[in-house]
């Protein structure tokens, strides 16, 4: 499966690098993977929407759709029968342009909880590697 994360900027604190190559590496031998980090100055609608042309839309907001991690590997297994490209998209502190959410197919949010940009990031890549391990039939998620 393709996916395709789309962020307002990129990790910045040590932690947050070395979370994000770490689960960007393990998500690696699940799914074909691209990122693309867009500058803050660039959180509109244009940008953002440029970046996941054609492709199935997944917005992460707090009035989002919250998913167990066996409802999310079942929603990653069929958007992969769908054979298209699935954009997640996370925006930036203020969230995301109205346009932006407008255009999405589904809404996720992680949490009720509030997180700092750079977690949320690392909670989005471990949710999205644990459900591809359940989807394989691993371990990992238990």
């Amino acid at each position: 499966m393709k996916l395709h994360l789309i962020t307002i900027g990129q990790p910045k604190l040590p932690y947050a690098k070395s979370g994000w190559q770490e689960y960007w590496q393990r998500l690696g031998h699940y799914h074909s993977l691209r990122v693309t980090h867009i500058p803050d100055k660039h959180n509109d609608a244009t940008h953002i929407l440029e970046a996941a042309q054609g492709s199935y839309i997944v917005t992460l907001d707090l009035a989002g759709q919250q998913f167990t991690s066996m409802e999310l590997a079942k929603f990653i297994e069929k958007r992969a029968l769908e054979s298209r490209e699935v954009s997640l998209i996370i925006g930036g502190p203020e969230g995301l342009p109205k346009e932006i959410l407008a255009q999405a197919k589904t809404l996720w949010s992680l949490s009720q909880l509030t997180f700092p940009h750079d977690l949320a990031m690392i909670v989005l890549l471990e949710a999205l590697y644990r459900a591809s391990t359940i989807n394989a039939g691993q371990p990992y998620h238990k």
